[in-house]
């Protein structure tokens, strides 16, 4: 278990939910302090708990899921720095690489991709991502 807590002790948190999604008990659908959001990682499930036919809509779904994060906090998907993929296959890289690129647009985030070992535990084409670090304000190129 990771632990990220650089100088946030004295800042406030406040908990993201989108509309319509259950607390839970364990964690949180986001954190914002001050001006940067941590999403928790999140899966291709839609609101019922279905998981979709195919990788490529399942991967649409986990970056849908994590927009209605953003969503709630004021932000959208221009406004995330940092992305952490983990793969079950790596054989599914370009399906989910071409997902992701209609998702993100230019300048598209930072991202680590992960494949197999511990990431293979979460089932057969799950794709689960983890946007952090997500800031409302950028500072212009050169500064």
């Amino acid at each position: 278990m990771a632990l990220c807590g650089f100088g946030l002790f004295a800042a406030d948190k406040k908990v993201v939910r989108p509309p319509g999604a259950e607390p839970s008990a364990s964690w949180s659908h986001g954190i914002l302090v001050g001006d940067t959001l941590y999403i928790s990682g999140m899966g291709g499930e839609d609101a019922h708990g279905a998981i979709p036919a195919t990788f490529e809509a399942e991967t649409r779904q986990a970056l849908d899921n994590i927009n209605s994060v953003l969503k709630a906090a004021g932000m959208s998907a221009e406004d995330v720095v940092s992305v952490q993929v983990y793969l079950t296959d790596v054989s599914t890289f370009e399906k989910m690489n071409a997902v992701y690129k209609a998702f993100f647009k230019d300048p598209r985030p930072t991202r680590t991709t992960v494949s197999g070992g511990e990431a293979s535990r979460c089932g057969p084409h799950r794709d689960y991502r983890d946007c952090q670090e997500v800031v409302r304000e950028f500072m212009p190129l050169g500064q």
